[in-house]
Order: C-alpha cells, then structure tokens, then sequence
C-alpha cells in the first residue's frame, strides 16, 4: 500500500469518515483529497503533519507503512480531545449538557455519582472488578 492508499484506507476504513468531512478536519478541498488518495496529486508534508495532528495518526505509518496506524494516547490527552471536540460542536447535544451539568456538581455529589458509576460497571474503590 503506498502513501495515497494508507490515506484512503485510514479516511475509510479506520476513521469512517466521508471525503468531505476528513478534508474539512485538516483543511483541504475535498476534490484534492480524492486526488490524493487515487494518487492523482502527491500527499505534501502539510497534509501529512494535518493528518497526524488531527487523528493522532503515526507519521511512520503514513509514510512508509511502518508501525501502528495511530499514536498512543495516555488518559489525559483522551480527556482533552473529547472535552475539545465536545466544546467545538456549538450543538446542544448531551454530551455538551453533561459536562456542563458536571462542572457544578459538589464533592458531596461527586462522591454519590462515584459510588453510583461503581454501581453500574460493578467496579471496587481501586477500579478493578
């Protein structure tokens, strides 16, 4: 697989995401992303740096196809991406009322939603089963 295929592979069969919302994500047209993963136009470096800066994807794996397709991403990063993306979408949706809804909890409630979520997932005080 060369480079313009390991584009088209991650755009579709990794992240499921159409031409036009990938190419929206690292700010290209979306006629020049489907001329870069048919191999019509070369993939440059600024496309290369979106990709990764944007899905956290392995630069060596999009250039030579070599290692994992996408970087590890410790706890904290995880956290940061998703309140990011969630704070992005101007859409009311409940994603963006929760986390709006947990910035006003007391440590009283916070205790009480802890004890309720080991509840659910049926987890002790240290987070194993």
């Amino acid at each position: 697989m060369n480079m313009n295929e390991r584009i088209r592979y991650l755009r579709k069969e990794e992240l499921k995401m159409t031409q036009n919302d990938f190419a929206s994500k690292i700010d290209i047209s979306r006629s020049n992303l489907g001329n870069i993963e048919t191999g019509e136009v070369a993939v440059t470096d600024r496309v290369i740096s979106a990709v990764c800066r944007e899905f956290n994807v392995n630069e060596s794996w999009i250039r030579d196809g070599n290692g994992d397709i996408f970087n590890p991403v410790d706890r904290d990063i995880q956290i940061e991406t998703f309140i990011g993306n969630v704070l992005r979408d101007e859409s009311d949706n409940f994603k963006r009322r929760l986390i709006s809804a947990l910035c006003s909890l007391s440590e009283d409630e916070w205790e009480f939603l802890e004890r309720k979520l080991r509840e659910i997932v049926g987890t002790d005080e240290n987070g194993t089963g």
